[in-house]
């Protein structure tokens, strides 16, 4: 006698739960096979159980960021998948640049020419859902600057973001000031909040203003890196070009303040902030000679730990003898550091080291990337 119906089907759900999410080709292929298991994988029990039995959200892809001076990257969105890459905001010819992602969205400054002063766009490439904001507070007045989009759902494991509130973090180099500022828009408020400041009132920003060695000093500028922010706990970080010294923002005390990197602090551009230790820690990434280096930064005792070291000489192909690879993003939750050389861009596994190309040489500074589970059953608009 054959086995029941509803028997059969929960054999099924239990074997296509297993099928990994990094390469959603497999169960969009799974889900042509037969009516029932394409019944199976769309049902919305399945998807839940499906996310929470992988736990983070796989790499789907990456947009990147470059330093103001090599001008705005391609309006393309990378896949590292089979996925076909989703369509770009800028693919009507509109300038555009990408500032940021994170929960499932994609923060895009949308710059024009004209009248008006640009605005910004987050952006569901799974969904498909845009939503517009307004320019930050023209109190700002910014130089140069940086910012992230956050979910802002109260207890949201950030599995699936997908709609919902969020809020955006804007911080920036005053354009006459040697200050930062940072504000904070709300897509539940729809408006801007009134923007914070970090001074001389702070002891640490005070030190590194003073600091002699500072570029034109003491006409030094604080000049903040257009490189994705880091989100650990309930603050975001960034960096100023200066040796790389760390900006924190609090969203719960709404408060800028800065902090040190690991000693002796780098002057050099090539490096990653990151989330360490289950996303209770600050991380901090360069790499030193062939050799990737980690540190982890212990608040209890404030200081800095090394973590790792993975030695990359023999992994990261490079053009030529002067071709060095330098760090240029890292994707939390799936422990992946991004490293660019001659020859490519590469994913680096922290707990393994296995390294991976997933596009082709490029001018990159800072890459973004675009994590999401995206399964049957999910709004899509593909090209």
């Amino acid at each position: 006698m054959a086995p029941p119906r509803p028997l059969i089907d929960d054999i099924t759900a239990e074997i296509l739960l297993r099928l990994p999410p990094d390469e959603p080709e497999h169960l969009f292929r799974a889900a042509l096979v037969c009516k029932p298991w394409l019944r199976i994988i769309c049902d919305p029990g399945f998807r839940r159980c499906y996310r929470d039995f992988h736990g983070a959200p796989p790499l789907l892809g990456f947009l990147h960021r470059r330093m103001v001076m090599q001008g705005d990257p391609p309006a393309r969105f990378a896949s590292t998948t089979s996925v076909p890459e989703f369509p770009h905001p800028g693919s009507d010819g509109r300038r555009t640049r990408p500032l940021d992602c994170r929960h499932g969205r994609v923060l895009v400054h949308m710059l024009q020419h004209g009248k008006g002063r640009p605005g910004y766009l987050v952006w569901d490439p799974v969904t498909g859902d845009r939503h517009s904001l307004p320019p930050e507070p023209k109190k700002m007045d910014w130089l140069i600057c940086s910012a992230a989009v956050l979910c802002a759902a109260d207890g949201c494991d950030h599995l699936h973001c997908h709609g919902g509130p969020f809020r955006v973090v804007f911080v920036a180099t005053h354009q006459r000031k040697n200050v930062i500022l940072a504000t904070v828009y709300s897509s539940e408020t729809g408006a801007w909040s009134v923007p914070v400041c970090l001074d001389d009132t702070c002891e640490s920003y005070a030190r590194h203003m003073r600091d002699p060695d500072a570029p034109f000093s003491p006409n030094y500028t604080p000049y903040l890196q257009p490189r994705r922010g880091t989100l650990v706990g309930d603050a975001l970080y960034f960096t100023v070009r200066w040796r790389n010294a760390i900006v924190k923002y609090d969203l719960g005390k709404n408060r800028l303040s800065m902090i040190d990197p690991p000693w002796p602090p780098p002057n050099v551009c090539s490096i990653a902030l990151m989330a360490m230790e289950n996303d209770t820690s600050l991380g901090f990434a360069r790499i030193l000679g062939s050799s990737l280096c980690t540190w982890s930064r212990k608040e209890e005792v404030v200081e800095w730990v090394q973590y790792r070291v993975i030695e990359l000489e023999k992994t990261i192909p490079v053009a030529n003898r002067e071709d060095k690879p330098y760090v240029v993003g890292f994707a939390e939750g799936v422990g992946v550091i991004f490293v660019s050389s001659g020859v490519g861009l590469f994913t680096v596994k922290l707990n393994s080291g296995q390294v991976k190309k997933v596009d082709k040489s490029r001018k990159y500074f800072s890459v973004l990337p675009y994590m999401s589970f995206y399964t049957p059953g999910m709004t899509c608009i593909l090209s």
